[in-house]
């Protein structure tokens, strides 16, 4: 089997100070599983590493116990190879190169989402921020950032995704993780 690049997508830890995951030992941690070229990107669950396993679901298991395991507490963890990354980014039905990161956002999810689930939202009620459905994704942008969404307050509500993991990362994040997956790491 061919080794390839993934990214491992962790929902929820170090924010606000709680359920604390220091990069420094989820790195080893992911080390032991087998796991090569294991790097870690910001402090906000975003790893990159390199397995012959092309199984997303079973990768994101395994990752998902270990840090259950070591650290004490369930973490939702979501797997996708660079390819799936990088059809996310040039997927994007907003122009990214126009605007700042703050305002562009990805929400990847477990699974594909029923464009149904979203119909009870007006988007003419949230304008100028606006959203789209993707392939497991669903992209926001929100011109006065994440933080002040209304539409992303309304997209968050657990009940609206329910039995689906969804996280969500920024512009910036997005992109530097599909650089990081594009090649295997060296050294």
């Amino acid at each position: 089997m061919t080794v390839k690049a993934y990214a491992a997508l962790l929902r929820g830890i170090n924010v606000g100070g709680s359920r604390k995951l220091p990069m420094g030992e989820l790195r080893p941690l992911l080390s032991g599983l087998g796991l090569g070229d294991v790097r870690t990107h910001l402090q906000s669950g975003n790893a990159v590493f390199t397995s012959e396993t092309g199984d997303e679901d079973a990768l994101a298991a395994r990752v998902s116990e270990a840090i259950e395991r070591h650290f004490g507490f369930a973490v939702d963890v979501l797997v996708r190879d660079g390819a799936y990354l990088k059809t996310v980014a040039d997927a994007c039905p907003f122009p990214a190169a126009t605007l700042e990161a703050k305002q562009l956002h990805v929400t990847y999810f477990s699974e594909p989402v029923d464009a149904s689930r979203l119909d009870d939202i007006d988007p003419a009620a949230f304008l100028p921020e606006e959203f789209r459905l993707g392939d497991r994704a669903l992209y926001l942008y929100a011109p006065d950032g994440l933080g002040r969404s209304r539409l992303g307050a309304v997209l968050s509500r657990p009940a609206l995704f329910k039995g689906v993991i969804a996280t969500t990362r920024n512009w910036n994040t997005v992109t530097k993780l599909v650089e990081l997956t594009r090649e295997p790491a060296r050294g």
